[in-house]
């Protein structure tokens, strides 16, 4: 399948009441690059603006995705016309057991479910350079399905099949002193890393991951959290026990066994 690239967009209230059925330009362009639809990522860009602190805005945003979703299920595929252009949306999780005002909750999900094929779940980036950690801890994925979703035995499971689990293919390289700092690495950077160090490998029992500690040339620690089979095997068991699908960020930041799992 092919998808349009990623739209980052921040939309102001006269270009959240556009007309997106009227428009041909954005068909014409996915019917000539024979795109199969759109992924759209602008609701942290909308949370960002504050679009979503206000009620009224908050509604004409959730609005527009409806209204470019339907748009999109009306254009049938030059090559097959039993099938229809469509829509996957970019959901940040929240970060708190609470929900905030800006956070994508249940009830958006049950809102936009019609209009949207899926969900691309941004479940990575938990921790960053100012707070070093694992990428993206298991407990923590669990409780942002279960927080969307429900429980697996009560929730709202046809849904669920529209949730992309997030998954991550790239690792982080986080300085531990000297003022922090660090970033993110691709699997060339780990086997560089692995070569010349020869470190411990080690597995973080609380976010099942695996991670490593090493010391520079400037003998400054890092720690260095990256993907293994088995921390991804237990997150596409975390899916496949929702029901849910996955969306991997991305594939070419990944080890190549990493395909024998999928």
């Amino acid at each position: 399948m092919k998808w349009c690239l990623s739209a980052n967009v921040g939309f102001w209230e006269d270009e959240l009441d556009m007309d997106l059925a009227s428009s041909s330009i954005w068909k014409k362009m996915l019917a000539e690059m024979e795109y199969d639809g759109i992924v759209l990522e602008s609701w942290s860009r909308w949370a960002g603006y504050g679009v979503l602190y206000d009620p009224d805005m908050r509604n004409k945003a959730l609005h527009f995705i409806k209204q470019l979703g339907q748009a999109l299920h009306a254009v049938s595929l030059e090559r097959n016309s039993k099938q229809h252009l469509q829509l996957v949306y970019v959901i940040g999780p929240p970060y708190s057991e609470k929900l905030q005002e800006h956070d994508f909750g249940p009830e958006d999900l049950k809102s936009l479910s019609d209009s949207v094929d899926g969900f691309s779940l941004m479940t990575y980036d938990f921790s960053n350079p100012q707070h070093p950690g694992p990428n993206a801890p298991l407990k923590w994925i669990h409780s942002t399905l279960q927080l969307l979703l429900g429980t697996p035995s009560n929730g709202p499971q046809s849904l669920a099949c529209k949730i992309f689990v997030g998954i991550n293919f790239y690792g982080n390289d986080f300085i531990l002193s000297e003022g922090l700092g660090g970033g993110a690495i691709t699997g060339r950077d780990y086997l560089s890393l692995l070569e010349q160090h020869r470190p411990l490998l080690q597995w973080e029992e609380n976010s099942a991951e695996h991670f490593f500690l090493y010391s520079d040339n400037k003998h400054v620690r890092h720690a260095v959290f990256y993907p293994s089979l088995m921390s991804i095997s237990m997150r596409l068991e975390e899916a496949r026990s929702w029901g849910a699908g996955i969306a991997i960020w991305e594939i070419g930041q990944g080890l190549d066994y990493f395909f024998d799992l999928l």
